[in-house]
C-alpha cells in the first residue's frame, strides 16, 4: 500500500496516515459504563494457541493510539484496545479517578470478551501499570504480559496523606477543563510538540481520533478534564511489589532507548530503584528500542511489533 506523503508546510497540513487494518467500534457494558473498544478483526475468532490480544493505553491517550503497531504486526490475529473510562468514547460518571477502577473495568471487559481463555495483555505507561497489577491479582487470566514503559510512581510516605487529601478536596470545588484548539491541525501540532519524533502523517491521523469539533467551532480533546485532579490515594511501592510477585505469566518489559525520567522524579525515584522493583517479577525479559522514547508505539511501531510478535509466539 502506498502511504501519502508526509511533507507539509504551515499552510498545507500533512495528509493523514492511511491504516492497513481499519479498526471498528465495539461496545460493551462494564460496571455501569458504556465502554468503547477499538477492534481489529473479530474478538471471538481466537484459539488457545493464538488468544485475544488486548492493548491498553496510558494517561491522556486512547485505544486508537495502537493503530500503527497493529498495522505493523505480521499476522491478523484479533486485537482489542479499549478507551479507559473518561478517555476517548468511553463514558464517565465521576468527578475523580481511582486506579482500582481501571482493574475493575479490565476485569469486566475480559469477562465479556474472553471468559474462558487467557489473553495476551499489553499496556503502555499508565496502562502498563494497570496490566502489571491485574496480572498479579488475576494471574490465570493472562497468557503473556507486556509492559511498555509502565514505570510506576515514586513511593509515597504516610505523612504525605493529609496534604494530598486536602489538595484533592480543594480541587473538587474547582471545575477542570482541557484546552480547546482552533483546528484539528492545531491538535496535531500539539502532539508533535509533545513528541518531536511523531511524523506529520501520524500526528494528523491521531489528532482526528483524539479530538472532536463541538458546537463552539473549536476542537476539544476526547478526555475528561477531571483527570487533571490530583489522585487522593498514595502510591505505596511495597503494596505494588507484593502484587507483582504473584505474576505467573512470562513478562516482557520494553522501554525506549531515548526515554528520560521527568525532572520531578530525579531525586525521588531513581533508575536503580525501578530496576530493583522489576527484579521481583518471576519470568521477566527486557528490551530496549533504539530511536524511541516514551511514546515508543508511535516512534518505532515496526520495531515494537516485531518484538511483540516474537515474544507472543514463543
Amino acid at each position: 500500500m502506498t502511504r501519502p506523503s508526509t511533507a507539509s508546510t504551515p499552510d498545507t497540513p500533512a495528509a493523514p496516515y492511511c491504516p492497513r487494518r481499519a479498526a471498528h467500534s465495539h461496545w460493551i457494558d462494564a460496571r455501569g459504563l458504556r465502554m468503547h473498544l477499538h477492534a481489529w478483526g473479530d474478538p471471538t475468532a481466537v484459539t488457545d494457541d493464538a488468544p485475544l490480544r488486548v492493548m491498553v493505553h496510558g494517561w491522556m491517550d486512547m485505544g486508537a493510539s495502537f493503530q500503527f503497531v497493529v498495522d505493523a504486526l505480521d499476522d491478523d490475529r484479533p486485537v482489542v484496545a479499549p478507551d479507559w473510562r473518561g478517555f476517548g468514547l468511553t463514558e464517565t460518571h465521576t468527578d475523580a479517578y481511582w486506579f482500582p477502577d481501571y482493574l475493575g473495568d479490565l476485569d469486566a471487559m475480559l469477562d465479556r470478551l474472553s471468559p474462558d481463555r487467557p489473553v495476551d495483555l499489553i499496556g503502555h505507561s499508565m496502562g502498563g501499570n494497570v496490566v502489571m497489577a491485574y496480572a498479579g491479582v488475576r494471574p490465570a487470566r493472562i497468557r503473556r504480559l507486556v509492559n511498555l514503559e509502565g514505570f510506576g510512581l515514586p513511593d509515597n510516605r504516610p505523612d504525605e496523606a493529609p496534604a494530598r487529601l486536602t489538595r484533592w478536596l480543594d480541587e473538587l470545588k474547582t471545575p477542570q477543563a482541557l484546552k480547546p484548539y482552533a483546528s484539528v491541525t492545531a491538535v496535531a501540532d500539539r502532539l508533535r510538540a509533545n513528541n518531536p519524533r511523531l511524523s506529520p502523517d501520524k500526528a494528523a491521523w491521531l489528532a482526528a481520533q483524539w479530538s472532536a469539533q463541538r458546537a463552539d467551532g473549536h476542537w476539544h480533546l476526547r478526555a475528561d478534564g477531571a483527570h487533571k485532579r490530583v489522585n487522593p490515594a498514595l502510591y505505596r511501592a511495597e503494596e505494588v511489589l507484593a502484587i507483582w510477585r504473584h505474576i505467573t505469566a512470562p513478562t516482557l518489559w520494553v522501554e525506549g532507548g531515548e526515554t528520560r525520567p521527568p525532572p520531578s522524579w530525579v531525586a525521588r525515584y531513581t533508575r536503580e530503584e525501578f530496576d530493583a522493583r522489576l527484579a521481583v517479577v518471576p519470568q521477566l525479559q527486557r528490551c530496549v528500542l533504539a530511536g524511541a522514547a516514551h511514546m515508543l508505539h508511535h516512534d518505532q511501531p515496526e520495531a515494537l511489533a516485531a518484538r511483540l510478535g516474537a515474544f507472543l509466539r514463543a
